[in-house]
């Protein structure tokens, strides 16, 4: 039978269970409590915030290395568009939020990491009402950043065709936190022996990949990219096509599979990876089978644009 216990009891129990991943975890920020800390065994949320048990909320997800943080501006602004679409405001100014992500960052005491924010609607009921809510909720975590190694980028990546369809338009522009077709992306990647997902609207054309975006340089080296009405706008992909505007000529267009396999080059992007090159697609390989030099001049804009407009950290 399982027993009835005390306050005390219940937090003992709580700080000695078995708890994966608290290795990862450098220090994290609640707004409710309005204290940094760096034990990741008091990394808690509330059961009935509605974050938790109906999606309602936003993230994103920052990097930091050796010490300068990036893209933390057009990272917030983003999340300030998605807020604005599901009628959530955060407890505090948004000029607010970037100074505590700043301090919560230093405290972690480390010099590259991973910034994960989650702007809930927060803690009230088990309903679904909004209004259950007073106040909005805010948690932010740092989490170590191990980068990949450069054989990695050398060899490329293999992707495919997700059997998961794209979201519908008015939640694809949303960095919501219910990302569930995204975990379903990634499960049937890794069941199936690849490394990327890409899913596709209701008319054939690419969206996105689970966590990156997708752009290919056509035979007349043209960066194509998606319209970004299935898909979420990297900050990482529009970085980078801002970056190489001078070098390339960006397209934006509906692409399709056969565009895919006749491209020259194909690239996803993502915070933790900046640029890397797609090898083969559906197990047929992409021009030369070698990531391309589009894709490599990406990666090494966006290297270069850290240290040079990164945010200090201390």
């Amino acid at each position: 039978m399982i027993r009835k216990v005390t306050s005390e009891e219940y937090i003992d129990a709580m700080l000695t269970a078995m708890r994966a991943g608290t290795e990862k975890v450098c220090a994290f920020y609640e707004h409710r409590i309005g204290l940094i800390c760096t034990d990741p065994k008091l990394m808690l949320m509330p059961w009935d915030d509605h974050l938790v048990h109906r999606s309602d909320g936003v993230f994103e997800t920052i990097k930091f290395v050796e010490g300068k943080m990036y893209q933390l501006d057009p990272h917030l602004r983003r999340m300030k568009r998605s807020a604005k679409a599901i009628y959530l405001e955060p407890p505090c100014s948004w000029e607010e939020m970037a100074d505590i992500i700043i301090q919560v960052a230093a405290a972690a005491e480390v010099e590259s990491g991973l910034v994960r924010i989650l702007l809930g609607r927060g803690g009230g009921g088990f309903g679904i009402d909004p209004a259950e809510c007073p106040v909005p909720s805010l948690y932010i975590v740092v989490y170590k950043y191990e980068p990949k190694p450069e054989s990695w980028y050398e060899r490329g990546l293999t992707a495919f065709k997700t059997s998961i369809p794209a979201k519908q338009s008015y939640l694809a522009t949303i960095k919501s936190i219910d990302y569930l077709p995204n975990v379903l992306m990634k499960r049937e990647a890794t069941e199936k022996g690849f490394n990327v997902p890409f899913c596709f609207d209701s008319m054939g054309f690419l969206a996105e990949g689970a966590t990156e975006s997708v752009c290919i340089v056509d035979q007349n080296g043209v960066i194509q990219v998606p319209q970004f009405t299935n898909a979420l706008a990297g900050t990482s992909l529009v970085r980078a096509l801002q970056l190489i505007a001078d070098e390339a000529e960006v397209d934006y267009r509906a692409i399709s599979e056969e565009d895919i396999l006749l491209a020259r080059e194909v690239i996803v992007c993502g915070t933790s990876i900046d640029a890397v090159g797609v090898v083969r697609y559906n197990k047929k390989p992409i021009h030369d089978v070698r990531p391309g030099p589009i894709c490599k001049r990406m990666r090494e804009l966006l290297r270069e644009d850290l240290q040079r407009t990164g945010r200090p950290i201390r």
